[in-house]
C-alpha cells in the first residue's frame, strides 16, 4: 500500500507539474548551493541506506524550483548541454516525465533501486532507438538446435565468469544500436578465452560496418548496424568472413562506416554456434560448461535501473529488443516479502561502467524475466 500510495502520489504531483513547465521563468536559473549538488532518488522511502548520486531533499514533487535544480545537478553529472532554451526546455519536461516512470518502476520493481541515470533526458522512444538494437526473433534454422538435455547435479550454487578472466571490462556503445554487436563480441571473446586461455578484447566496429547478414527465417531482420541486428545474424556473418579483428586494429566508432575488415589480421575464428532453450536449468548449466552467453532481453526497466536485483511484477518477454551478455549467476541475492533470499543473473551491458552495478544488471532467475530466456546463444571458436 506504501508503493501505491507513493507512487499515485507522485503521479498526481508530476502531472500538475508538467502543466506549469513552460510558465518557469529565468529566476528559476539561480545557481545551485554548493552544499547541495545531489539529488535524491525517487526510491528514497524504499532504499533510505542505499547511497544515490540523486534526490529531493524530501521536499514535494511540485517544487519546481528544486526540480529545476535537479534537472541542473543532471546536466552537470552527466555532461549534458542543449544549444537553444527550447531543447532545454524539451529535455527538462522528458527529465521530469522520467522521474515519474522511476517512481513507477520502482512500485512495480521493489527489490531493485530506480531513479535518475545518464538516459533520464530520453524519451522512451528516444532510448530504445538509441540504445537497443535487437531486431527480428528466436531463429531456429541457424547453428545447433539444442535439445533438452537433463541437468547435471553439482553445478555452483554461484557462479562467475569475471573471476575466471573470462570477461573483458565494460564497453560502451554510444549513441548507437549496436548491443546485438556488443552482445556477440562478449561471447566470442569469452569463448576463445576458454578455447585458448586468452582474453582478447575484440572489435565490435566490424561487425557494425561489415556485417549485413539476414535471418535464414525472417529476411527482414537484418544486421544493419547502428539501426539492430541479431546475435545469430553475426555468428553466421563471422563464419562467412574468416574471423575477427581485435579492437586494437578496428576500433569502435559509434557510428557506420566503411567496411575496413582485413582477413590478414584475423586473432578469433568462430566455427559454430548454439541455441540455447528456454530452460533456466539448461542456461546455467551452458553458462558453467561452455562460457558467457550472448542473450536477448526486453529492456523496458533497464532505462531508470540503477542497483539492486530487478525482478518486476510486470514485463513482456515478448517484446525483446535489446542485446547483453550473460557472465554468471547467485543464488542469494534479494527478498519478497521477507520469505527468503532468491536466486539472480549477472548480466553484463554495453551503456558504459556509470549505469547500473557499474555496468552491470542483475535480474531474478527461474521466471523467465523479461523474455530472457527467449533468445539465449552459446558460440565455439576455433582452438588455435
Amino acid at each position: 500500500m506504501a508503493a501505491r500510495s507513493l507512487a499515485l502520489t507522485f503521479t498526481m504531483g508530476v502531472t500538475l507539474l508538467l502543466t506549469c513547465l513552460l510558465a518557469l521563468s529565468a529566476a528559476t536559473e539561480t545557481a545551485l548551493d554548493e552544499e547541495d549538488t545531489t539529488i535524491l532518488q525517487v526510491t528514497e522511502k524504499y532504499f533510505p541506506s542505499h547511497h544515490r548520486k540523486f534526490s529531493n531533499n524530501n521536499n514535494p514533487p511540485l517544487d519546481l524550483v528544486n526540480t529545476e535544480n535537479n534537472f541542473k545537478v543532471f546536466m552537470e553529472t552527466y555532461g549534458k548541454n542543449y544549444s537553444t532554451r527550447e531543447e532545454y526546455m524539451h529535455r527538462l519536461g522528458i527529465f521530469v516525465k522520467n522521474l515519474m516512470r522511476a517512481a513507477e518502476h520502482q512500485a512495480l520493481d521493489p527489490t531493485a533501486v530506480h531513479g535518475v541515470t545518464q538516459f533520464s533526458d530520453l524519451s522512451e522512444e528516444e532510448f530504445e532507438r538509441f540504445y537497443m538494437g535487437v531486431r527480428g526473433g528466436v531463429s531456429i534454422n541457424n547453428g545447433v538446435i539444442v535439445e533438452m538435455e537433463k541437468v547435471i547435479d553439482g553445478l555452483p550454487q554461484n557462479f562467475d565468469w569475471r573471476d575466471k578472466g573470462a570477461v573483458t571490462e565494460v564497453k560502451m556503445q554510444g549513441i548507437c544500436g549496436s548491443c546485438w554487436a556488443f552482445s556477440t563480441i562478449g561471447a566470442v571473446e569469452g569463448a576463445n578465452f576458454i578455447a585458448t586461455g586468452k582474453l582478447l578484447n575484440l572489435s565490435e566496429q566490424q561487425l557494425v560496418d561489415c556485417d549485413n547478414m539476414c535471418d535464414m527465417k525472417d529476411k527482414t531482420a537484418c544486421d544493419r548496424g547502428c539501426h539492430g541486428g541479431l546475435m545469430t545474424n553475426a555468428y553466421n556473418y563471422l563464419i562467412e568472413a574468416g574471423g575477427l579483428e581485435e579492437e586494437s586494429s578496428y576500433p569502435y566508432a559509434g557510428k557506420l562506416g566503411e567496411c575496413k575488415f582485413d582477413p590478414e589480421k584475423v586473432v578469433v575464428r568462430v566455427v559454430n554456434f548454439t541455441n540455447i532453450p528456454t530452460d533456466e536449468n539448461q542456461i546455467a548449466q551452458h553458462l558453467v560448461q561452455y562460457g558467457p552467453l550472448a542473450v536477448g532481453l526486453n529492456a523496458v526497466f533497464m532505462q531508470t535501473y540503477i542497483g539492486g536485483v530487478s525482478c518486476p511484477l510486470i514485463c513482456s518477454k515478448r517484446w525483446v529488443n535489446h542485446g547483453v551478455l550473460l557472465v554468471g549467476y547467485g543464488a542469494k541475492g534479494y527478498s519478497i516479502l521477507r520469505f527468503g533470499q532468491k536466486p539472480y543473473w549477472i548480466i553484463k551491458n554495453s551503456w558504459g561502467k556509470r549505469w547500473g552495478e557499474h555496468g552491470y544488471y542483475r535480474l531474478c532467475r527461474g521466471h523467465g524475466m523479461c523474455g530472457m530466456n527467449t533468445m539465449v546463444s552459446a558460440v565455439v571458436t576455433q582452438v588455435s
